[in-house]
C-alpha cells in the first residue's frame, strides 16, 4: 500500500521557532482558529488569517507540497460547499465559510507538522488528565487518537490503490469493485491492530475492584 497523507500534514523535523513553541501554545492556536471560524463574519479577515497561517506553515519548512496534500482531499467538498453557499447566501458568505474551514485545516496541519506524534499524544494525555476523576482514561484516549492518526492514512491509501486497480480494469464506475476491497482490507487491518494491542496487554479495561 502506498503512503498517502490525509487531511493533516505529517511531522517535519526542524528547529524553527514553531518547532520550539510550547505545545500548549500550539493547542491554543488550533482552538482559537476553530473558535474564530464561528466568530469571523468578514471573508477578508478570514483570508488574512489564512494567509498568516500559510506563511507560518511555509516558514516552518513544511513546504507547499505538504500544505497542498493537507488541503487536496477537501478540495471537491469545499468547491461544492462554496457553490451551494454562493447560490443560497451570496459570494462573500460562501468565501467566508470556505476560508474558515481552510483556516482550521491549516492550523491543525501546522500543529502536526511541527510536533512529533509522541509529543502530541503526551500532550493529549496531560490535557485529559483532569478528567480522570470523572472516569476518563487519558492514556486510553491518547491511544485511540494514535490509532486514528495511523488508520486514516492507511484507509485513504487503500482506497487510492483500489481505485487505481479498478481503473486499470475498466471498473472505476463499479461501486462494488471500489467499496468491497476497501472494506475487507480495513476490517483485516482493524483485526490485526486489535490482536497486536491484545498481545501487548493494551486497550483492555483494567479489572475493577469488587
Amino acid at each position: 500500500m502506498r503512503g498517502h497523507g490525509f487531511l493533516l500534514a505529517n511531522y517535519v523535523p526542524g528547529n524553527s521557532l514553531l518547532h520550539r513553541t510550547p505545545l500548549a501554545l500550539k493547542f491554543t492556536l488550533v482552538f482559537a482558529c476553530g473558535l474564530a471560524s464561528f466568530i469571523i463574519v468578514d471573508w477578508r479577515i478570514s483570508a488574512a488569517v489564512l494567509a498568516v497561517l500559510t506563511g507560518l506553515f511555509l516558514l516552518a519548512g513544511a513546504g507547499v507540497k505538504r500544505l497542498w496534500g493537507a488541503v487536496r482531499p477537501l478540495a471537491a467538498v469545499l468547491l461544492a460547499i462554496g457553490l451551494f453557499q454562493w447560490w443560497q447566501l451570496g459570494g462573500p458568505t460562501a468565501a467566508r465559510i470556505v476560508l474558515n474551514i481552510l483556516v482550521c485545516v491549516v492550523a491543525a496541519s501546522l500543529l502536526t507538522a511541527t510536533t512529533p506524534i509522541q509529543r502530541l499524544l503526551d500532550g493529549v494525555v496531560r490535557v485529559a488528565r483532569p478528567f480522570k476523576r470523572l472516569g476518563a482514561d487519558p492514556e486510553r484516549f491518547a491511544l485511540t487518537i494514535g490509532i486514528m492518526l495511523r488508520s486514516i492514512p492507511f484507509i485513504a491509501g487503500t482506497f487510492a490503490d483500489v481505485r487505481d486497480s479498478a481503473r486499470a480494469r475498466g471498473l472505476e464506475r463499479n461501486p462494488r469493485a471500489l467499496v468491497l476491497p476497501v472494506f475487507i482490507t480495513s476490517v483485516a487491518y482493524a483485526r490485526q491492530t486489535g490482536e497486536a494491542l491484545a498481545a501487548r496487554g493494551l486497550g483492555e479495561a483494567e479489572d475493577q475492584p469488587a
